[in-house]
C-alpha cells in the first residue's frame, strides 16, 4: 500500500502582526495516515505555531495545508471531532471536579448516553483516576491534571492526535503509562503528531521524526536512520544538538 498523506502542507508561512520575522518560513511536509510523527525543534522554532495551524486555530499568511484531504484557511470550519488536541498548557476548567472536566469535554465532542459512560470508564480505568474524580482541578496534583488533560483531548476517539510536550513535568511512572497508551492508540489506527524536547521519547516513540528549527524543516525521516547518516551520532540528542546548535533559545 503507499502513502496516504492525512496532512499536506506546501510552502507555508506564517508572519505575526507586528512581527520582523516569519514564525514559519516556508514548511513542506508530508503526514502518512497511521504514522507517530515527531516534531522537534529548540524553543521558539515554530513547533507550536504549526500545531496551532493544523487544528485551525491559527490563520497562516501563504502557502497551503490539507487535514483529511481538505484545505484548511481561515474559512474552513475543520471538523474538530476528528481531530484530538493535547496542549502544553493545561486546559482544564480549574472550578470543576475532574468529572465534571471530563463530561464537558465529552459532551462538547458530540458523546452521550451511554456512549459517553463507557468511555468516560475506560479512560478512567487506563489513567487510574478513580479516586479523584470528585477532586476539583484546581486542587489536584500536576500530574492528574495532566491524565485529565490527555483525556480531555482523546475522549472522543479522534482519527489524529496532536500532542504538544504532553510529559512536560511528569514522573517517570506517569510518562511510562502516556507511552503505553498513545502507541496503543496508534496501533489502532490514531496518526499521531507528537513534540517534545525529550529525544529519548521521539526515538522510542516516532516511526519518523522532522526537525523545525527558525521556522524550517531542516531535516526529516526515520529516527535510526537519519542518526546513521550523520558521523559521530550516536542518538537523536547528538543529532539534534548537531544540527540545531549548542547557544540557549528564549
Amino acid at each position: 500500500m503507499g502513502f496516504d498523506p492525512i496532512i499536506s502542507v506546501t510552502d507555508l508561512k506564517k508572519r505575526y502582526r507586528g512581527a520582523q520575522d516569519e514564525a514559519l518560513k516556508g514548511i513542506n511536509l508530508e503526514i502518512g495516515r497511521g504514522e507517530f510523527f515527531g516534531l522537534l525543534g529548540p524553543n521558539a522554532a515554530g513547533k507550536s505555531t504549526f500545531i496551532s495551524v493544523l487544528c485551525g486555530i491559527t490563520d497562516y499568511s501563504a502557502g497551503g495545508v490539507r487535514v483529511f484531504d481538505r484545505s484548511i484557511n481561515r474559512q474552513t470550519d475543520i471538523k474538530k471531532e476528528n481531530i484530538g488536541l493535547i496542549p502544553q498548557e493545561i486546559a482544564l476548567y480549574p472550578s470543576l471536579t475532574v468529572k465534571e472536566n471530563i463530561l464537558f469535554f465529552g459532551r462538547m465532542y458530540g458523546l452521550s448516553g451511554q456512549k459517553l459512560r463507557k468511555r468516560i470508564d475506560e479512560l478512567v480505568s487506563v489513567f487510574r483516576l478513580h479516586e479523584h474524580l470528585d477532586k476539583l482541578v484546581s486542587k489536584c496534583s500536576g500530574g492528574i491534571k495532566r491524565r485529565v488533560n490527555l483525556v480531555a483531548g482523546v475522549i472522543h476517539k479522534p482519527a489524529l492526535i496532536l500532542l504538544d510536550e504532553p510529559t512536560l513535568g511528569v514522573d517517570p511512572q506517569l510518562r511510562s503509562l502516556i507511552f503505553g497508551y498513545l502507541t496503543a492508540l496508534n496501533e489502532a489506527g490514531s496518526t499521531i503528531i507528537y513534540t517534545t524536547h525529550y529525544m529519548e521519547e521521539a526515538e522510542t516513540l516516532c516511526s519518523r521524526i522532522g526537525i523545525i528549527d527558525q521556522g524550517r524543516i531542516i531535516r526529516e525521516g526515520v529516527p535510526s536512520e537519519l542518526i546513521a547518516a550523520m558521523p559521530g551520532c550516536g542518538n537523536l540528542g547528538q543529532l539534534f544538538l548537531n544540527l540545531t546548535g549548542r547557544d540557549l533559545r528564549d
